[in-house]
């Protein structure tokens, strides 16, 4: 029997290379190379389609994709308002964080108006039942597959045409016609892609369920993340009840939007009033907390910024930042102590964002900094007061995207005052609520005395 030859695959970009080296030649990435069984040329695709027809743009009707909705709100505002019939959604999770639990929930709902099929490739055809029965789901009538062949499942998709397949997961779906592992890179992108060139052929929306590595990433191919057409991402820690989905990418939506879940004895609940779980609730106002409105899709969220600052007692004063960037954060130093006069190069600075939120706008900037005076000062802020802003390297406070309906969110939760940049100043005042508007980082801390 000849003996199998080894190649070295990229796990970025899937490039190939016969001996081993520390860098990829084919994208630049770093220590991404694995050794895997070169395959044989297979034939997959046939070279004649309809598709591939030349056809003039003009000519073309563009019509609006029908949605379907899931039956949990929260869901279908990440996906842009439902299901998409041939559409392909990757959704990507740590373990045990609830990724299977919520596919079940949806698939109970949509299984009353269209034909469903949950394929299972981690878990026994008995464990899903099980899962099913704690959640008390009506399942009648969604139908399982237990199976983790590529072939074997393409072939009762062609049989059956559901409506809404559930593959969970990607990674442990393996093709005969390659000779590597299930999970490798080879394995991961071929599956892929004959289970996306399936949905559009077919029409049936295929939701693949796929693992993350160590860093948070999705595990596999980045080509992966491109070959679909929507990649969510459950968040959460596992030590609290709450869990978030975010859309990366939305070929039939926005991105950047959140969904946020309570998961509990039954399952996942939906969480109508987001901003409630990211605010404490103080007896009185403290030193070190600051309320802003963040801008998550198209949903505002109130989050609290807390900051500590305390003296340092290493040569080297530690910057800590839990939700926010930590680069930023040195940099927003740097802005107080040469436009504000406030140095904290003796000080050990921690910044957290309550609730377990990842705040990665700008906006945050003029929140973080007042918070950090607000401890330096052991001086509280006003009562009832939120803060958006971005900070520039000069000093000044640039405006934010879309500050009035962050005006309006506030409002509406009963805060009484805004500091804002001037420019997002509202040309009508807003009921419930007193605007202050500033141009640089000065006026904003003298508003604290």
């Amino acid at each position: 029997m000849a003996k199998q030859k080894s190649v070295y695959t990229c796990t970025e970009c899937g490039g190939q290379t016969l001996k081993w080296q520390g860098q990829c030649t084919h994208c630049l990435s770093w220590n991404t190379l694995v050794e895997t069984i070169a395959e044989k040329p297979v034939t997959r695709f046939s070279p004649v389609s309809a598709t591939g027809q030349v056809q003039n743009l003009s000519t073309i009707e563009a019509h609006e994709e029908p949605r379907f909705p899931t039956g949990l709100e929260e869901l279908d505002r990440v996906l842009g308002g439902g299901i998409v019939h041939g559409g392909v959604v990757l959704l990507g999770g740590d373990p045990g964080i609830g990724k299977s639990t919520l596919l079940l929930q949806a698939l109970s709902y949509m299984s009353a108006h269209q034909q469903v099929l949950y394929v299972s490739g981690e878990e026994s055809a008995q464990q899903v039942s099980l899962r099913a029965k704690r959640l008390a789901l009506n399942v009648n009538a969604v139908n399982l597959l237990a199976e983790i062949q590529l072939e074997k499942i393409q072939s009762v998709l062609a049989e059956r045409k559901p409506a809404i397949a559930v593959i969970d997961s990607i990674q442990t779906v393996y093709s005969e016609a390659l000779q590597s592992a299930p999970g490798s890179v080879a394995q991961v992108r071929e599956c892929a892609a004959q289970l996306t060139r399936l949905a559009k052929s077919s029409g049936t929306c295929i939701i693949l369920v796929g693992h993350v590595t160590k860093e948070g990433a999705l595990a596999g191919p980045r080509v992966l993340e491109h070959m679909v057409d929507t990649v969510l991402y459950f968040e959460g820690d596992l030590h609290s009840s709450f869990r978030m989905i975010r859309a990366f990418k939305n070929r039939f939506g926005a991105v950047n939007e959140l969904g946020v879940f309570a998961m509990g004895e039954k399952g996942l609940r939906e969480v109508k009033n987001p901003s409630a779980l990211f605010l404490s609730h103080h007896d009185a106002q403290v030193p070190g907390s600051c309320i802003m409105v963040t801008q998550e899709g198209s949903r505002p969220l109130l989050v609290e910024i807390q900051a500590l600052v305390a003296e340092a007692h290493s040569p080297s004063p530690r910057r800590l930042c839990v939700g926010l960037e930590q680069n930023r954060l040195a940099m927003l130093l740097a802005v107080l102590h040469r436009h504000a006069g406030m140095a904290c190069y003796d000080q050990d600075v921690f910044v957290n964002a309550v609730g377990g939120v990842k705040i990665t706008e700008p906006g945050a900037d003029l929140a973080v900094l007042l918070a950090i005076v607000s401890s330096l000062k052991n001086k509280p802020l006003a009562e009832k007061m939120v803060v958006v802003g971005e900070i520039g390297l000069a000093g000044e406070i640039r405006p934010v995207q879309r500050g009035q309906e962050r005006l309006k969110e506030a409002a509406k939760l009963g805060f009484k005052r805004a500091l804002i940049p001037i420019a997002n100043k509202p040309k009508q005042p807003i009921d419930g609520i007193e605007v202050i508007a500033v141009k640089r980082i000065a006026e904003a801390v003298a508003h604290m005395d």
